[in-house]
């Protein structure tokens, strides 16, 4: 098989690891690839590895004619049996043709950047739904979910993260952006004594979170550690993972956590809900409520059995429905389904 990717994302996110990651396994299964992105260089880096040809294109939007030609060029001469995109930016720039079109979505967004397209994915059960409430045919809304890598890395240092090797350590990954809710976090964080935070990420809000953790006290506990490439690493040190997000579509972090096999405290934001059985494979509390956030986080690491309990049935659920293995599946699954159906469509 043969498949054109196009992705305009941002320097760091969720979406844009997965791309890569897909990308991979995709290559992995033998699928000859064309990888047309906006130009990052750690990115490309990975990227040209499974694409020699990799394409770097600005993606400047709705004026950009440029870009959207260097896509139609490319495809032609390319020839593939498919067209992925992913998100607004880069479907709107990625045109329609002789073959099928298809957009990834992430989240929520308006449908009128994807309305030339033939079919549409969600990575979550909920984005399915709501695409077909907007009035996409549900015959063309596609549920396939994301993997993580099976966590290899040996844990960090603590003593790297000038960290005590004796507390107990929660770690949080992501954007620093009021969507995360890591003032949340953080005011959970003053409620729990003789515990420590990892917060792991880059964005906006850094200098106002930085200030409330000394605000509230609890500076001397807390590590702003930036944007990291080992999560794996991370992961393996900490003893509990915290998602308080307010928006959070799908919740990669929850997975990547369930991979290593750690337990899980989350607020109730879509992604979460969707994944987590409360109390089974995790513990789900209301959305900005750093009380209860503060209680959940308590209670889970007092109880090593319990908490042990939670991670194993967090692993166990990845391993049933997260894997490389299994998603590559599906989704080559898809685009062959799908390649059947327009071929014969349009034939």
């Amino acid at each position: 098989m043969r498949l054109v990717q196009t992705m305009a994302g941002s320097a760091h996110g969720g979406a844009e690891a997965f791309f890569v990651r897909l990308a991979g396994g995709l290559a992995r299964a033998g699928v000859a690839q064309r990888l047309i992105v906006r130009r990052h260089d750690r990115r490309a880096e990975q990227l040209r590895v499974l694409d020699p040809g990799l394409m770097e294109l600005r993606f400047g939007g709705a004026l950009d004619l440029w870009t959207r030609a260097a896509i139609k060029r490319e495809i032609r001469r390319f020839n593939p049996d498919l067209v992925l995109s992913w998100m607004n930016r880069a479907s709107l720039a990625t045109p329609m043709g002789p073959y099928p079109l298809v957009a990834r979505l992430g989240g929520y967004y308006n449908l009128k950047y994807y309305r030339h397209c033939d079919h549409l994915i969600g990575n979550t059960r909920d984005i399915v739904a709501y695409l077909v409430d907007q009035g996409w045919p549900a015959e063309r809304a596609h549920y396939l979910p994301n993997f993580v890598d099976e966590p290899v890395s040996p844990a960090v240092a603590r003593a790297d993260l000038q960290t005590p090797e004796d507390v107990p350590l929660v770690l949080a990954l992501g954007r620093l952006h009021r969507n995360k809710a890591f003032d949340i976090l953080l005011g959970a964080m003053a409620e729990v004594p003789d515990t420590w935070l990892w917060l792991a990420g880059e964005g906006p809000d850094r200098e106002e979170l930085e200030s409330l953790a000394s605000t509230l006290g609890i500076g001397e506990r807390v590590r702003f550690l930036g944007w990291r490439d080992d999560s794996a690493a991370l992961l393996a040190t900490c003893d509990l993972f915290v998602c308080p997000s307010r928006h959070e579509p799908l919740g990669n972090v929850v997975i990547e956590s369930w991979a290593a096999a750690k337990p899980v405290v989350a607020a109730r934001s879509a992604g979460p809900v969707s994944l987590i059985e409360d109390g089974i494979s995790g513990r789900l509390v209301p959305i900005d409520d750093a009380s209860a956030l503060a209680v959940a986080m308590a209670a889970t690491l007092a109880d090593p059995a319990g908490s042990a309990a939670m991670a194993q049935a967090g692993r166990a659920a990845y391993e049933r429905e997260f894997t490389e293995r299994s998603v590559v599946a599906q989704y080559l699954d898809f685009f062959e389904s799908i390649r059947t159906t327009c071929a014969a469509s349009r034939g």
